[in-house]
């Protein structure tokens, strides 16, 4: 008997019908992470710097974070530091950190020093650029889905324990059958238009810069892990299934704009220390502008549908006996539950795409 992705505590009469097709079995298994029933929120951080080219990143920017990151004042539950070069070539360093409750991180901006310290920033006498971004999504609002149920990531640090094999995967519409507002809200957003996509009229390097939140805005980071794979799967996963996954995201990146995507990052997970990619982890970090603008992308993309497709037949070749372990996080949020805001970043920088 398969588990249900939603937990039972959050389950209710579904008013908006699910899209599991009839007598529909999973080709493999997949877990949903179940974090404790008093846990109502979560948060996850994406605090960082943005240099004009890598050799510029001398680790200062990243000792200054860790210190209110390692704070002993409601500290992030877990946080780790990944880097990624975006298409205006400059290098972006950041933490992507999770907290159990609002309360927590506001606890934590507050006790650390981090909220006065990221206040008093003034762009012009930066010499590089800083970016926070930070989401609360309430728990009927979050889903994830993992391979398997051994190994934490990301907001799974925080978890009660791992669902069993779940029903709800693997089939185009589970993603919204495994979030449980969508069995009574279609999480409808605001569709972006073009002018959403013309980034500031600001020249060069802008100062700070508020981005408001918007309906349902949709995050999606999802995760790949191939540390562990035998040197057979390894070569197989970077020579069929990495070229065609970064292909995808090069597309949301560079053409986001075609299917509501504002911003989409490929990033690397890296060594504190020594700030080298050396992890064989990577993810994806893309803001659509609603849930159905990433199920269309998911399902009727060629960009995707080659992923999609890439990994049934990884798997068939494995006789799907995987070990490259791949999960993703999902929120659908309400604009007061995020938070942008940008000093001396350039005008491609995440939401930054939106302002006037």
């Amino acid at each position: 008997m398969l588990d249900t992705a939603i937990p039972e505590h959050l389950r209710c009469t579904r008013i908006r019908p699910a899209k599991e097709p009839p007598d529909f079995r999973p080709p493999y298994p997949s877990y949903s992470v179940r974090f404790p029933e008093n846990v109502s929120e979560l948060v996850m951080a994406v605090i960082g710097a943005q240099y004009k080219t890598a050799s510029d990143a001398d680790g200062v920017a990243q000792s200054t974070l860790s210190t209110f990151l390692t704070s002993p004042s409601n500290p992030p539950s877990f946080f780790e530091w990944a880097s990624v070069t975006d298409n205006k070539d400059f290098y972006n360093v950041s933490a992507l950190s999770y907290w159990p409750s609002k309360a927590t991180y506001e606890a934590w901006a507050e006790q650390s020093g981090f909220r006065e310290w990221w206040q008093t920033l003034k762009p012009e006498d930066c010499q590089h650029g800083w970016f926070l971004e930070v989401f609360f999504p309430t728990m009927d609002r979050f889903e994830t889905l993992f391979n398997t149920n051994e190994v934490p990531e990301g907001s799974a640090h925080m978890r009660e324990g791992m669902s069993g094999a779940v029903q709800e995967h693997a089939y185009w519409g589970s993603m919204r059958d495994r979030l449980p507002a969508c069995q009574i809200d279609d999480l409808a957003g605001t569709k972006a238009t073009a002018d959403d996509f013309r980034g500031s009229q600001r020249s060069g390097i802008g100062g700070r810069i508020n981005i408001p939140g918007k309906e349902n805005l949709t995050v999606v980071r999802s995760g790949q892990d191939w540390l562990g794979t035998s040197p057979e799967e390894r070569k197989l996963y970077l020579e069929t299934m990495h070229p065609v996954l970064a292909k995808g995201m090069k597309f949301l990146r560079d053409h986001g704009d075609e299917v509501g995507c504002y911003s989409c990052r490929f990033m690397d997970i890296i060594d504190p220390a020594t700030t080298k990619a050396d992890r064989d982890r990577t993810f994806g970090l893309a803001y659509f502008d609603d849930l159905a603008s990433l199920e269309y992308w998911c399902k009727e993309h060629p960009t995707h549908l080659a992923i999609f497709g890439g990994f049934h037949q990884y798997a068939r070749k494995l006789q799907n006996h995987v070990t490259l372990r791949v999960f993703h996080e999902v929120m659908v949020l309400e604009p007061e539950q995020q938070l942008f805001e940008y000093v001396a970043c350039h005008p491609g920088t995440g939401m930054l795409v939106t302002d006037r």
